[in-house]
């Protein structure tokens, strides 16, 4: 079912839906701080932030950021959360998770889509869409250190924090690109599936996984040799990924059909 500006709370042990929460104008990213059990939704349409209490699924604030805010992430250790705003002008909102305040507001390349932490150096990457580049922060000074240029259209990002690698898929082009974090250059651009969007990295296997939008079905990389070891089938136009490592399953959220997709990680 199509229910309008909502997030869905899925059970991860029955798979079944236990809450619907209503938030902004055309939710797209969401991001879990698992320490403090925050859930934030970025509304691309209301320029807003919701911030929701994972215990009691109500909303607790909405936090005004830049304009048509998408991709998001949280340090759990530091509880700052990064807001990728994909109009203009291009930046990185950065909001304190513990007092729901916008700290600062970073400028990065253009239309940024994707933003990801790598928790180990507390380095902050966005993807820009719209001049296929990596932004590169330094969560501890907010300040923008590098930027890398890369294949193609640059969409969902994710960080290998053990290896400090960060995995880039190239929409419009079947690529994901393969960047070494201590030296911010790109080692390998891995062959995918067509129109890769999201992307989600299991810590424990170092497995990344990668949906492609126009195929159905989910590549997945072995983060040691940057080769696809396996092609997953799963609901129409795959988008956002997200891999639980605790209980070894990888969610994908269907575009096309309204569905999650689940499956065991390789």
């Amino acid at each position: 079912h199509n229910l309008p500006d909502t997030v869905s709370v899925i059970d991860g042990w029955s798979r079944m839906v236990v809450a619907t929460v209503k938030v902004g104008h055309h939710p797209d990213g969401v991001a879990v701080d698992s320490t403090t059990h925050t859930v934030y939704v970025a509304n691309s349409d209301s320029h807003t932030v919701s911030v929701i209490n994972g215990s009691t699924h109500a909303v607790v604030a909405t936090v005004p950021v830049g304009n048509t805010p998408f991709g998001m992430t949280v340090n759990p250790y530091t509880h700052n959360v990064y807001v990728a705003n994909y109009g203009r002008p291009s930046t990185v909102s950065v909001i304190d998770g513990l007092t729901h305040i916008v700290n600062a507001i970073l400028p990065v390349g253009n239309g940024p889509f994707g933003v990801a932490v790598d928790l180990a150096t507390n380095a902050i990457y966005a993807s820009n869409s719209g001049d296929h580049t990596l932004s590169v922060i330094d969560g501890a000074t907010d300040t923008l250190t590098a930027t890398v240029p890369l294949a193609n259209s640059a969409d969902g990002v994710a960080v290998d924090s053990d290896t400090h690698t960060v995995y880039v898929a190239n929409y419009g082009h079947p690529t994901v690109s393969v960047i070494d974090g201590s030296t911010n250059t790109v080692t390998a651009n891995v062959h995918v599936g067509n129109d890769p969007f999201g992307v989600a990295v299991d810590p424990n296997t170092h497995k990344v996984y990668v949906t492609n939008f126009s195929d159905n079905t989910v590549s997945v990389i072995d983060g040691s040799t940057h080769k696809v070891v396996a092609t997953e089938p799963v609901g129409f136009n795959p988008d956002a990924v997200a891999v639980d490592p605790n209980t070894r399953t990888v969610y994908v959220t269907n575009y096309g059909d309204n569905a999650v997709s689940m499956f065991k990680a390789r």
